[in-house]
């Protein structure tokens, strides 16, 4: 583990290490104009659509990879079951598009490339698929709990159409994400492979910031 700087001898678990390195950038994303405008209550729900979509196409990528990631040791204790969003964002598309939203789905190219990141590291590199499946489900354990609240509220929905951000399996999120940490400061990483890690999520950070710039390109140019 890597200690603070000028406190010699003080071990700072790597969860910890990777919240402060990447505080910055985790905030630019969650700062994106278009979440702001959700926030706000001023998106439509046209563009709350736009956003359900770019999330399938990302769980696509991280969750159909699940059943060879299971026979990596370093990633099989990350892959919980009650973690799984694709189904419910599946009949949230249903609900919100129509049984035939496969053939209508808008996906934004950061979108794309940011899927095919998904794949590439869960291929070639399974610590950075780790740092994907980090930011998505802990983001979703966080915020995106605040989210469904608010996205309910503005459309009124109960559950239907807001099934990604009601995590049913899990009856303490805040227990859960501290196991998740305490697995991420179990993992046998050597420093190196560490900073790559953190490097991962930023990148994710970046991906999600120009999904969110695309999305507001977009709404603006409806």
């Amino acid at each position: 583990m890597s200690s603070t700087p000028g406190t010699a001898g003080d071990v700072v678990p790597f969860s910890r290490l990777v919240r402060e390195r990447t505080s910055n950038s985790h905030s630019d994303s969650e700062g994106a104009s278009f979440m702001g405008e959700l926030m706000a209550g001023r998106a439509t729900r046209d563009d709350y659509i736009a956003l359900v979509s770019q999330h399938w196409a990302i769980y696509e990528a991280l969750e159909g990879v699940e059943p060879a990631m299971r026979a990596v040791p370093l990633v099989a204790p990350f892959l919980s079951p009650a973690l799984s969003r694709l189904p419910a964002l599946e009949t949230d598309l249903a609900f919100l598009v129509g049984d035939d939203w496969r053939e209508r789905l808008e996906l934004m190219p950061a979108t794309r490339e940011y899927a095919t990141r998904i794949r590439e590291v869960a291929a070639e590199w399974p610590a950075g698929y780790i740092a994907h499946h980090y930011t998505r489900y802990l983001g979703d354990l966080s915020g995106g709990l605040y989210i469904g609240r608010v996205v309910a509220r503005q459309f009124g929905f109960e559950t239907n159409g807001i099934g990604f951000y009601l995590f049913d399996q899990i009856a303490d999120p805040a227990a859960f994400k501290d196991a998740y940490r305490a697995q991420l400061d179990a993992a046998p990483w050597v420093p190196d492979e560490r900073d790559r890690v953190i490097d991962e999520v930023l990148v994710a950070y970046d991906f999600n910031t120009r999904v969110f710039e695309q999305l507001s390109s977009r709404a603006v140019a409806a």
